[in-house]
């Protein structure tokens, strides 16, 4: 049976919702992130691309390539809601779906043309996102999730497009290279210097040549510019977790030594979630005390992976949750709602140096273990009480 993959992606999705506050920016240069030069663009316009101004750029640099930008500071939580929003009405419209970030997602409606067309199912979708959120999106459809999503990237802005079955090689070849997922900036320099600059090319080279410079990776990124990819569309649910708690050897009522542990756990939890490309949207506090009644609470937050607003948020909720003032036992965090996702989401919340600053603990922490650096308080708790406690991470 031949597969029907839908992808979908919101165009500019902050800088679109801040047009929906504010209508004075529609048509203008718009960049979303730090307001102070120290900031850095999580996302910007089409009219402001146009100077070569791109996310992840320090703001200092975007507002000297377009001094008449206009610069707005973001609202994570305005954001977060749209995205729910439209996480429903696919949920409500189709009955298998995978949403890999805030303002993207795959559908598989294979089979689902021998009720409705396919195409029209999902121009219908697109109809009902935009007609019930006043927000531009575009989408592409064809028989896997890389022809899908390239295509999208090609019917943007605002726009559809259906790649039939048989003709992903032939609309794949005109194209950069740059466009195919998995071919990042080391990669695309690296083909560059082999001549590489259109995917035909990539067509008509050996498989082997690119095992040889690539390796593994040169096998997938081959068939991808092939139009091959089976992947699947991963069903998407809520209810993905990944969690941590520490059972006491001896019940405690030490709330700093409490907290300053919290804190080493959340940023382990924090770093786990950035490794594997994720954003958290509810944190839960969990206690338990010495005569075994358990106690959780929980938030909902705008997406995030970043220490510094996790860190927070435990905080408060502990706050709010240890009233009793007894022996504690046990004490639990948990980060749920995941979705894929990645720093652009919390770039208006950073200045490079934070930004550099969390890549290059990342990055220790990848070649040292999880414990190698992290915040003087967590650490001198964890390390003071190591004796104290057990337990294990889970996920």
């Amino acid at each position: 049976m031949a597969r029907n993959i839908v992808h979908i992606d919101l165009d500019s999705f902050f800088v679109s919702v801040e047009r929906l506050i504010n209508a004075k920016l529609i048509g203008k240069p718009v960049l979303v992130g730090g307001t102070s030069d120290r900031g850095v663009v999580a996302s910007c316009s089409y009219e402001a691309r146009t100077f070569g101004i791109h996310s992840a750029m320090p703001m200092k640099q975007a507002k000297q390539l377009c001094p008449e930008a206009i610069v707005v500071r973001g609202d994570s939580g305005e954001y977060s809601k749209y995205s729910n929003i439209i996480t429903d009405i696919i949920k409500e419209t189709v009955p298998l779906y995978e949403k890999t970030s805030i303002d993207e997602f795959y559908m598989d409606l294979t089979g689902m043309d021998k009720f409705f067309g396919c195409y029209k199912l999902a121009t219908e979708l697109r109809q009902r996102i935009i007609k019930e959120t006043d927000l531009p999106i575009s989408f592409a459809m064809s028989a896997n999730k890389t022809v899908s999503k390239v295509g999208t990237g090609e019917a943007k802005p605002n726009g559809q497009k259906h790649i039939l079955q048989g003709t992903e090689k032939e609309f794949l070849a005109p194209l950069s290279i740059k466009k195919i997922p998995m071919v990042g900036d080391k990669t695309y320099q690296l083909l560059r210097g082999m001549g590489v600059m259109w995917i035909r090319t990539l067509q008509e080279m050996p498989l082997e040549l690119m095992q040889q410079v690539l390796g593994d990776n040169g096998t997938v990124i081959w068939r991808k510019a092939q139009g091959i990819d089976n992947s699947p569309v991963e069903p998407y649910s809520e209810r993905k977790s990944i969690s941590t708690e520490r059972t006491f050897e001896q019940d405690t009522i030490d709330v700093k030594m409490l907290r300053g542990l919290l804190i080493g756990m959340t940023e382990k939890l924090a770093f786990q979630l950035r490794s594997e490309q994720k954003l958290t949207a509810c944190v839960t506090v969990k206690i338990r005390y010495s005569d075994f009644n358990t106690y959780t609470m929980q938030a909902r937050i705008p997406y995030t992976s970043m220490d510094h607003i996790l860190i927070e948020k435990v905080k408060e909720l502990f706050d709010k949750l240890y009233q009793k003032r007894m022996l504690i036992r046990l004490v639990g965090i948990r980060f749920s709602h995941l979705v894929h996702g990645g720093h652009q989401y919390n770039l208006f919340d950073q200045t490079p140096e934070q930004v550099q600053l969390y890549l290059a603990m990342d990055k220790i922490r990848k070649r040292f273990g999880d414990d190698a650096v992290a915040r003087a308080v967590g650490t001198s708790f964890k390390m003071s009480h190591f004796n104290s406690f057990s337990g294990k991470e889970k996920k």
